[in-house]
């Protein structure tokens, strides 16, 4: 029987195995081991190979008498036998135990103390070790560090390559989970994402036995004390709407909400830059500096940053700590949430930009997670593919959605929370003849949703999906407010809203009876 505990305490004592390096140790192992390269701004630019995104095809968890009878087994949560996983483990900490250097950063997820999850990642790269360090929460000393009992591992060997055949992998990739022996076992692949998300899928396992929501947002906060949530999957625009000049952004990717408030999971962020601009997103812009991490971006040579170019993939990416952002909310911790955006990227651009969402549409749209994936945010993914995504989030959800949905449910009403629909896809047409909806309309949208002045407006109801549209926003032009009236053949535009509204009927059968009273109250007549 392996002992797993064993095999990884020999492999992190070894003399070459670095504990806990600070930033400029990280980046100057980087550069002298040839992982990458400093780049005018200071932050250090590496390359991810041929995986440029997640692999959830190749994502499994470990049956067992623990994870049997509470997972949500399926295409999302892949089975894999005890046997698969331990044969595996062996191999890979032998191929670890062959490197001349490792690294080893201890840390935490979960800004909330109480619920808290004390983290342990070996890495085979010293980038990787960065990049973790980023995006976890660091400790405050480097003896407090060396001191935390792990109570869960992630295991990264990217150029050990399995065979589909011998090991009882899909490709030579895999990322295997086993909440028995609480370790993350991550081979063949050389994203960094995937240690960031499948520990985001520990905490959506582990939070809700503690009553706690975990939830696939952003957060930030006003003077106020007004906080706001913005769920929804990668390239949707959670990362750039949080990052608000004149609001404090509590977290960009992950959260729990407690009986006091909002937390954050995460101690860092992790933004797209694909189009990249100071204009645009200054605070993004302003944080990748020295000890952040970009993966896949294209520099000049003059070692500039070239985000405009995505020769590589679209999923180009920046790590970076929290305290980059200079509004960042430290520790990221706040009251309850007041309002609650949902955001689509619609690849058939027939959703209203803003709509206002009653309870139950809110729980209808939660439920469905309608939106489209982005080129390059997994592997093949090369233009918007239309997907229902339970909670804007089932990648990382373990659990069945139903679970989550009730909890948000219960807080939207506990809390009186304001809920909105936010397309931040297309608009006068779907992807390929329309164009992408305006950032700054987009912000300007959100940022009356938040202050409270949309309550005082009017609205009226669109006519295919029952939502209720804002007659007029401050500073956002009227005439884009409802979509038909931006599309050049409003028959065109009657087809394509219908064919998604059919879509959305379709999906929400999955949920069964248990759903028919949400899909009754809130979806589509």
């Amino acid at each position: 029987m392996v002992n797993h505990d064993e095999l990884i305490s020999n492999l992190i004592s070894k003399d070459s195995t670095h504990n806990q390096l600070s930033t400029s140790q990280l980046v100057t192992a980087s550069l002298r081991r040839g992982e990458g390269r400093l780049t005018e701004t200071g932050a250090l630019r590496a390359e991810t190979g041929k995986y440029t995104g997640r692999s959830p095809k190749d994502r499994f968890v470990v049956r067992d008498d623990v994870s049997s009878h509470k997972i949500d087994w399926g295409d999302v949560n892949q089975e894999i036998s005890e046997d698969v996983f331990d044969a595996l483990y062996d191999k890979v900490i032998q191929h670890l135990n062959d490197k001349e250097e490792l690294f080893v950063f201890n840390g935490y997820a979960g800004a909330d103390e109480s619920t808290r999850l004390n983290l342990q990642v070996v890495n085979e790269f010293s980038w990787h070790n960065l990049f973790v360090r980023n995006l976890f929460i660091r400790p405050e000393t480097r003896e407090e560090a060396l001191s935390i009992d792990p109570q869960f591992r992630i295991v990264s060997a990217p150029t050990f390559k399995a065979d589909p055949d011998t090991d009882g992998t899909k490709s030579e990739a895999f990322i295997i989970v086993s909440l028995k022996k609480k370790i993350i076992l991550i081979g063949g692949t050389e994203y960094a994402g995937e240690m960031k998300k499948s520990i985001f899928s520990i905490m959506n396992y582990l939070l809700p036995e503690h009553g706690v929501m975990s939830m696939h947002c952003s957060a930030n906060v006003g003077e106020n004390k007004d906080v706001a949530l913005f769920f929804g999957l990668s390239g949707t625009g959670k990362t750039t709407l949080s990052a608000d000049p004149y609001r404090e952004l509590i977290g960009d990717d992950e959260h729990g909400w407690n009986d006091d408030g909002v937390f954050n999971i995460e101690g860092g962020c992790y933004a797209k830059t694909i189009d990249l601009s100071e204009e645009k997103e200054p605070e993004i812009f302003r944080a990748i500096k020295f000890g952040s991490v970009l993966e896949n971006v294209v520099l000049n040579d003059q070692g500039e940053p070239d985000y405009e170019d995505g020769t590589l993939t679209e999923n180009t990416r920046a790590a970076y700590p929290l305290h980059h952002i200079d509004n960042a909310r430290i520790p990221s911790v706040a009251g309850h949430a007041k309002t609650i955006v949902f955001l689509t990227a619609d690849a058939f651009g027939v959703l209203p930009p803003i709509s206002k969402l009653d309870r139950n549409q809110a729980m209808y749209h939660f439920m469905s997670g309608f939106t489209s994936k982005l080129a390059g945010t997994e592997r093949g993914v090369t233009t918007p593919q239309p997907v229902f995504s339970s909670c804007f989030g089932s990648p990382f959800l373990p659990l069945e959605p139903t679970v989550y949905a009730k909890m948000l449910g219960r807080l939207i009403d506990k809390h009186e929370v304001n809920v909105y629909l936010v397309n931040t896809g297309w608009t006068g047409g779907a992807y390929g003849v329309g164009s992408r909806m305006n950032l700054k309309h987009t912000r300007t949208m959100v940022r009356n949703a938040i202050s409270g002045a949309l309550e005082l407006g009017e609205y009226e109801k669109d006519p295919v999906f029952d939502l209720s549209v804002p007659t007029a926003v401050t500073g956002v032009p009227t005439e884009i407010l409802q979509p038909r009236n931006t599309w050049s053949e409003g028959s065109i535009y009657d087809q394509q809203a219908n064919e998604l509204k059919e879509m959305f009927i379709e999906n929400f059968k999955k949920f069964g009876d248990d759903s028919a009273e949400i899909a009754d109250a809130g979806g589509f007549k």
